[in-house]
């Protein structure tokens, strides 16, 4: 079975075309299920629409969960389209988000760290002028955060969790056990991780998470899942069969993802 869980559209502001064009390159890729995932408003900011070019507005939210819903409808029999959605995680709301997301019919939610110490994990200029303990700290920031999020009983897969290598290859080799406490975390909460192939449209050039993170996955027993996070419909299912074929020879027997909430499992 071919799926792809992570995709994005025009509402967010930094994608291209609608939802349908989405479903219609799932279709045209040979998938059976489609994830459409957009990105959650700043629930927890007065403003509307905080981040124009970054999140949807809140006022926009219940159209796009009405909008998915009738393409559910509309494309049953054939592909199963789910509706999802990428959450930023914010330790400080965690509560606003968890009420507004039971408002809604999900069959997945995507729980992903964008900002960390108050600076997007994809600027590259936080990295100037640090010396290695300093490095070490901002890596091991930004996995607390991730293993709160785990923790937090909100999400049913985290999102592109070493994706602040993105514009800093060097990331990786920044050495903190905090990376494996992490994935120890995620495994005993039951939560799944992606792997995201959108990291090859970076910098970095390659999937997120790394082949050695995916490892230490494995190690600590936790599930994985397929997420393109596609902005262009060109995107969708992006190297499935080549990350299927990694986690093979990584030893990885199965893959799962997320329909009404429930886990759903997909032998590689």
């Amino acid at each position: 079975m071919k799926f792809d869980l992570h995709t994005h559209h025009d509402r967010c502001g930094h994608a291209k075309d609608k939802i349908r064009d989405y479903i219609e390159a799932a279709i045209a890729g040979g998938l059976q299920v489609i994830g459409i995932s957009d990105h959650s408003p700043y629930f927890a900011s007065p403003e509307d629409q905080a981040q124009p070019l970054i999140a949807m507005a809140k006022s926009e939210f219940p159209r796009y969960i009405e909008e998915v819903l009738h393409l559910k409808k509309e494309y049953e029999g054939k592909i199963d389209v789910l509706l999802g959605v990428e959450s930023d995680y914010f330790p400080e709301h965690v509560e606003v988000y968890r009420q507004e997301y039971a408002k809604y019919p999900f069959d997945y939610i995507i729980g992903s760290v964008h900002l960390s110490g108050g600076v997007s994990i994809f600027n590259r200029n936080r990295w100037k002028h640090l010396n290695e303990e300093q490095k070490i700290q901002h890596k091991e920031e930004y996995y607390d955060l991730i293993a709160e999020s785990a923790r937090s009983g909100m999400f049913h897969i985290l999102g592109h969790i070493d994706a602040m290598k993105g514009f800093y290859p060097a990331f990786s080799d920044i050495s903190t056990p905090k990376v494996n406490e992490t994935l120890k975390i995620i495994g005993e909460a039951g939560v799944a991780i992606e792997i995201n192939t959108s990291g090859k449209t970076k910098e970095v050039g390659g999937w997120y998470p790394s082949h050695e993170i995916l490892e230490q996955a494995l190690h600590y027993g936790v599930e994985v899942t397929f997420g393109s996070d596609a902005h262009l419909p060109s995107r969708v299912a992006d190297d499935w069969e080549e990350v299927r074929k990694t986690l093979k020879e990584i030893g990885f027997k199965h893959w799962v993802y997320f329909k009404n909430k429930q886990k759903q499992i997909v032998q590689l």
